[in-house]
C-alpha cells in the first residue's frame, strides 16, 4: 500500500452546510428493521451502530426510517413523527457518534411500496398505478392535502432527529419509494401541480427539501438519494435524473448520493447489466456520476454499490468522478469497512452474492428470477445485520435455507405483533396469525406457487389444492405443500379449521391436487389425532432438512392439523 492509495479517501470534506466529513468513505442506508413493537430504536439498533461507530467511516447514514406509521415498508421500520421517543433516539444516535464519524438519518415513505401485511388497510401513491410484482395491491392516489402533510412529515421527522442529536437527514428519492415514484411518469401521472413535466413531477422533492432546510439549522446536513435511472421501459431516465439534479442544485443539499433501480427492476440489488468499463471500475453509477458532475456544482456526490478494493475506491475519488464512496453490503459481514481500507489492513472488502441453484437454462428464460435472487440477497445481509445487533459476529457462510427460514419467522412473527404492546390471548394470537397467513397466501403464496410451477418446480413444496367453496359452490384453488405416495397425499391446513379450504373439505370431501404437472382427483378426510409435528418433518426435500422444515411451518401456524387425501381408483 502506497501514501496515494489512501491519499484521496482519507482527505476531509466539507460540506455546503460548513459540516465536514473526517474520511470519504460512508456506510450507505441498510434496512435494518430492528424497531421495536412500537417503531423505536432499542437496544439491537444501539449494539448495530456502536460497530459501525468504530469502523471509521467519515459518514455513517442509517436505514430507512419511515414518516408515518400507517404505511410500513417492512416489519422492524423505525417510525419517527414526533418527539414523543426522543430519548431512544438521542441514545442512537449517541452510539453512532461515538467514534466520530458524522450521523445521518435516512427519511422516507413507502408509497406503494408500503407492506401490504403490516395492517394498512391500503397503499397510497401519486397515482393509483400498482406495482408489476405479484401480490402487491393497487394504491390509492393522494390527494393534494395528504401531499401538504407528508411533506410536512418529513419535515418534522428532521426537525426530532436534530434534536435527537444526528448530524444530518437523507432524504431517500431512489429504490421505487414515494419520492421516486413522484419523480416516475410511469407511477405519477397526475394532471395537477404535483405531476406532468419532470419539473413539475420534482416539486414534491423540492418542497421537502425546502421544509426541511427551513426547520433546522443551517450546519444540520441535508442529502438527497437518487436514481440515475429506475431501468423500466417509459420510466425514470437518465435525462430526468440530470434534470431533477439541476433543479436540486438550487436548493441548500449538502450531497446527492446516486443509486439506481427499484424492487420492480432491482439495479440497487447488486445485480445491473455491467458494461466492461463498469466491471473494472467496480461502481455501477460511476459511468452516469461523470455526466453529473458539472450539473452538480459544488454539490458533493456519492456513489454506492459495487465498490470493494481500495484501489477503486482511491481512483473514483482522485479521479474526481466523486467525493465519497459508499459501501453498504461489505459493511453488513465487516463492520470496520472502512478502518480496515485506511490502515492497509484490506486491499479488497469480502462480500456475498446470494444466487439460487438455478439451471442456466431456467435462469435466463425466467425474469423474474433475478428479482427472487435479489430480494433473497437483501435478506440474507438483513440476517447479518440481526446477528450484530443481538450481540453476535456476522456469519459469512450462513447457509441460505437459513435466510429463507428466518424470513418467515421474522416477518410472521413481527408482522402480527401488537404495537402498543400488552399480553394477548392465545386465541387472540392464533387469530392473527390466521389472518397473517391468509394474507399470505392471497397476495404472496398464489403468485409465487404459480410462478414456481410455471418455471417447473412442482411437488411438495409447491403446489396447489382444488376445493369446492361451501358457500359459492365454485371452485377455490389455495397454493399448499404436499407430500405425495402411491395412494394420495398428506397437506397441513397450518390453522386447522379456521382455513377456508379445510372448511370446504369438511363440507365437501372431493378435491382435487396437482402432481407434478397432472391433477389427480381424490377424497380429503381432517386427520385430528395424527402427529402434525412429525408429520411436517415428513415435508422436508432431504433428511437433513426435516428439522428446518418444520420449525418453518411452526413459524406460520396455529392449530394445525394433518389432512390426508386419498386418490380416486382408475376405472379399467
Amino acid at each position: 500500500m502506497t501514501d496515494l492509495d489512501t491519499a484521496a479517501i482519507t482527505a476531509p470534506l466539507t460540506l455546503p452546510s460548513g459540516q465536514t466529513l473526517a474520511n470519504r468513505l460512508m456506510k450507505s442506508a441498510l434496512s435494518e428493521g430492528l424497531a421495536d413493537g412500537d417503531g423505536s430504536p432499542d437496544d439491537r439498533l444501539v449494539r448495530l451502530y456502536s460497530r459501525w461507530a468504530d469502523g471509521g467511516f467519515g459518514l455513517v447514514v442509517t436505514g430507512n426510517v419511515m414518516v408515518d406509521r400507517r404505511q410500513l415498508g417492512e416489519p422492524g421500520n423505525v417510525v419517527i413523527e414526533d418527539e414523543s421517543r426522543l430519548a431512544e433516539f438521542a441514545r442512537w444516535a449517541d452510539a453512532a457518534k461515538r467514534g466520530g464519524s458524522r450521523v445521518w438519518m435516512q427519511v422516507n415513505h413507502p408509497g406503494r411500496q408500503a407492506n401490504p401485511l403490516l395492517g394498512a388497510s391500503y397503499t397510497v401513491a401519486p397515482s393509483a398505478i400498482g406495482m408489476n410484482l405479484p401480490g402487491i395491491p393497487t394504491p390509492r392516489a393522494l390527494t393534494g392535502d395528504e401531499i401538504v402533510d407528508l411533506i410536512e412529515r418529513f419535515a418534522t421527522a428532521a426537525r426530532v432527529a436534530e434534536t435527537a442529536g444526528f448530524d444530518g437527514v437523507q432524504i431517500h428519492g431512489a429504490h421505487g419509494y414515494l419520492v421516486s415514484q413522484f419523480l416516475s411518469p410511469l407511477s405519477n401521472r397526475r394532471t395537477d401541480e404535483w405531476g406532468g413535466s419532470v419539473e413539475t413531477r420534482a416539486r414534491f422533492l423540492l418542497e421537502i427539501i425546502r421544509a426541511i432546510r427551513s426547520g433546522v439549522r443551517p450546519d444540520f446536513g441535508v442529502g438527497v438519494k437518487l436514481n440515475s435511472a429506475d431501468f423500466q421501459r417509459g420510466g425514470f431516465t437518465e435525462d430526468d435524473s440530470r434534470a431533477v439534479i439541476s433543479l436540486i442544485t438550487n436548493e441548500q443539499i449538502d450531497m446527492i448520493e446516486i443509486s439506481g433501480g427499484s424492487y420492480e427492476s432491482p439495479a440497487m440489488m447488486g445485480r445491473p447489466v455491467q458494461s466492461d468499463q463498469t466491471r473494472a471500475r467496480e461502481a455501477y453509477f460511476l459511468e452516469y456520476a461523470d455526466t453529473v458532475r458539472e450539473l452538480a456544482g459544488d454539490i458533493p456526490i456519492a456513489v454506492t454499490g459495487g465498490f470493494r478494493s481500495r484501489e477503486a475506491m482511491a481512483d473514483a475519488v482522485d479521479g474526481g468522478h466523486c467525493d465519497l464512496v459508499g459501501l453498504g453490503r461489505p459493511t453488513t459481514i465487516t463492520p470496520d469497512a472502512a478502518r480496515r481500507i485506511i490502515d492497509g489492513i484490506a486491499d479488497v472488502l469480502p462480500s456475498r452474492t446470494v444466487q439460487l441453484p438455478l439451471p442456466s437454462s431456467v435462469r435466463t428464460a425466467a425474469s423474474q428470477a433475478k428479482t427472487i435472487e435479489g430480494a433473497l440477497d437483501l435478506q440474507w445481509h438483513a440476517d447479518q445485520l440481526r446477528r450484530m445487533g443481538d450481540g453476535n459476529e456476522p456469519d459469512p457462510q450462513r447457509a441460505i435455507w437459513r435466510t429463507a427460514v428466518g424470513a418467515v419467522r421474522h416477518n410472521g412473527l413481527d408482522a402480527f405483533r401488537s404495537r402498543r404492546g400488552g399480553a394477548a390471548s392465545a386465541d387472540t394470537k392464533a387469530l392473527r396469525k390466521f389472518r397473517f397467513e391468509r394474507a399470505v397466501g392471497r397476495r404472496l403464496m398464489n403468485p409465487t406457487v404459480a410462478f414456481a410451477q410455471r418455471l417447473g418446480f412442482g411437488g411438495r413444496l409447491a403446489t396447489h389444492l382444488e376445493t369446492t367453496g361451501r358457500k359459492s359452490g365454485e371452485t377455490r384453488v389455495v397454493p399448499v405443500s404436499a407430500v405425495f405416495d402411491d395412494e394420495g397425499a398428506w397437506v397441513i391446513s397450518q390453522h386447522g379449521t379456521r382455513s377456508g379450504w379445510a372448511l370446504n373439505v369438511l363440507a365437501d370431501p372431493s378435491v382435487r391436487i396437482r402432481q407434478g404437472d397432472e391433477w389427480r382427483t381424490g377424497t380429503a378426510t381432517v386427520v385430528h389425532d395424527d402427529d402434525v409435528r412429525a408429520r411436517a418433518r415428513t415435508f422436508a426435500p432431504h433428511p437433513a432438512l426435516a428439522g428446518v422444515t418444520a420449525a418453518t411451518f411452526q413459524a406460520m401456524e396455529s392449530d394445525p392439523v394433518s389432512v390426508r387425501i386419498v386418490f380416486d381408483r382408475d376405472i379399467d
